[in-house]
C-alpha cells in the first residue's frame, strides 16, 4: 500500500523486509525498511561475516512481529564488486530475493563536497532497491548472478590474459637489462634462451658481468614457469574444440570455430564472458560490451561522445580484433559489405572510427548464431576436416 511520509508517497509492505547492505572489510552496514516500522530506517554495522548478516536479519524479522507485522518476504541488495556474488548466492539459499547493484548506475549527489559515509551509501542502495521495486527500472541496473560453473570456467579465459601480460612483463624487464649493457638480438621467448645467453657479450666484447647475468636468469626461470602455465591453460582452452560438446557453452565454442576468421581463444572469450549470459534483445548485448553510442544532445550543444566503454573490456578488445579479421577472412560477409560502402576511400582515422560499429554489428550477428543458430549473412564456414 502507498503511506505518505515527510509529505511524499513511499511504498510500505505489510510483510515485507528489505534490506540494503554496504560491503567493507572492516564491518558491514545495514539499511533496511522493516514492516511495522514505516518511519524507522533501521541501520546498525555488523561485523562481515554471514552468521552476524543472519542475525541481524533475525533481529528484523523479531521486530516486525513484535508491531505485528510478520515478514514472509526478505529483499536484499549490494553493490557489485570484490566480494563478488557468494553473498548473493547464500542469501538465496537462504531464502532471501538478491537483487545485487551496478555501482556506477546509482545517482548520486553531484554537488563539489558531499557527505559520504558507509551510512549513508547504505542508505541510498536501500532508496534505490525501494525504487526498483515500485517498478522504476531506470533508477538502477540490476548485475545478473551467474552460474557458479559459469563463473568458475570463466577463470581460465582472465588467468591466461594476466599470465600473458606478466610474460610481456618479463620479457620486457631482461630487454631492459641487456640494453644496459649494450646487448642486441636476444629473445627470451625462444627455446634456446638459456644457450644463447651464455654466449652473449657486452658492447665492449666482455663476459656479462655476473650479477647481470644471475638477475637475468632468475628472471628466465619465472618466464619459464609463466610459459608452462599458459600452455596448460591452452591445452585445457583447445581440448573443449576437440572433445563432443558436453554442456551449452561448450558447443556455442565448437559452433563458432565453424566460422572462418575465428579461433578457439576469440570463441572462449565471447562464450565465457557474454553468450553463457541471458539478454533482452540486441541493444542489452552491445551495452554490456561497452560500444554503445552515448551523444550529448543539450540546448544547442550537440555532439557525440564515442562509445560508452562502460561494459565487459575483456569483449570489448576481442571484437574490435575480429572486427579487423573479419574483414580478411569473411569479404563477402554482409557486415564488411556495410563497413566498405560507409568507409570508402575515407582515410584511416575514419576506418577506425566505424569498425567500433562493425565491431557491435558483428557481436550481435555471432551472439544470433551461437545461440539461435543463425548464420551471419554472407559468412562462409570452415572446411570440414
Amino acid at each position: 500500500m502507498l503511506q505518505s511520509f515527510n509529505g511524499a508517497e513511499v511504498v510500505q509492505y505489510d510483510r515485507t523486509l528489505v534490506l540494503a547492505i554496504e560491503l567493507s572489510n572492516k564491518n558491514w552496514v545495514l539499511a533496511a525498511q522493516v514492516p511495522g516500522l514505516p518511519q524507522t530506517k533501521a541501520k546498525r554495522a555488523i561485523e562481515p561475516d554471514k552468521l552476524a548478516l543472519q542475525s541481524a536479519i533475525d533481529g528484523y524479522r523479531a521486530r516486525a512481529a513484535a508491531a505485528g507485522h510478520p515478514v514472509d518476504r526478505v529483499v536484499a541488495t549490494y553493490e557489485a564488486g570484490w566480494s563478488g556474488f557468494w553473498l548473493a548466492r547464500w542469501l538465496i539459499a537462504k531464502g532471501v530475493e538478491v537483487h545485487v547493484i551496478q555501482p556506477s548506475s546509482v545517482p548520486v549527489d553531484r554537488r563539489m563536497r558531499r557527505a559520504k559515509s558507509d551510512g549513508i551509501d547504505a542508505e541510498l542502495l536501500l532508496r534505490t532497491l525501494l525504487a526498483w521495486l515500485r517498478g522504476e527500472p531506470r533508477v538502477c541496473s540490476m548485475v545478473p548472478i551467474p552460474d557458479e560453473a559459469d563463473e568458475d570456467a570463466r577463470r581460465s579465459v582472465r588467468e591466461r590474459t594476466e599470465l600473458v601480460s606478466e610474460r610481456v612483463s618479463l620479457a620486457n624487464r631482461i630487454g631492459a637489462v641487456l640494453a644496459t649493457l649494450g646487448v642486441e638480438d636476444y629473445n627470451p621467448l625462444l627455446k634456446n634462451r638459456r644457450r644463447r645467453l651464455a654466449d652473449l657479450r657486452t658492447a665492449l666484447g666482455d663476459p656479462m658481468p655476473p650479477h647481470a647475468l644471475a638477475k637475468i636468469e632468475r628472471l628466465l626461470s619465472r618466464l619459464e614457469l609463466v610459459l608452462d602455465q599458459i600452455a596448460t591453460l591452452e591445452h585445457d582452452r583447445d581440448a573443449v574444440a576437440e572433445v563432443p560438446a558436453s554442456d551449452d557453452a561448450s558447443r556455442m565454442i565448437q559452433q563458432l570455430c565453424s566460422l572462418r576468421g575465428i579461433g578457439v581463444q576469440s570463441a572462449t572469450i565471447l562464450v565465457r564472458e557474454a553468450f553463457v549470459r541471458r539478454f533482452a534483445n540486441a541493444k542489452a548485448l552491445g551495452s554490456y560490451a561497452g560500444l554503445t553510442a552515448t551523444p550529448y544532445n543539450s540546448g544547442g550543444v550537440e555532439r557525440e561522445q564515442g562509445i560508452g566503454k562502460a561494459g565487459n573490456r575483456r569483449l570489448r578488445t576481442v571484437m574490435v580484433e575480429l572486427a579487423w579479421l573479419w574483414q580478411r577472412y569473411q569479404p563477402g560477409a554482409a557486415q564488411v559489405a556495410w563497413f566498405r560502402e560507409r568507409t570508402g576511400s575515407t582515410g584511416r582515422r575514419v576506418r577506425k572510427v566505424i569498425v567500433v560499429a562493425l565491431a557491435r554489428k558483428l557481436l550481435i550477428a555471432l551472439w544470433r548464431f551461437a545461440v539461435d543458430g543463425v548464420v551471419p549473412e554472407g559468412a562462409t564456414m570452415k572446411p570440414a576436416v
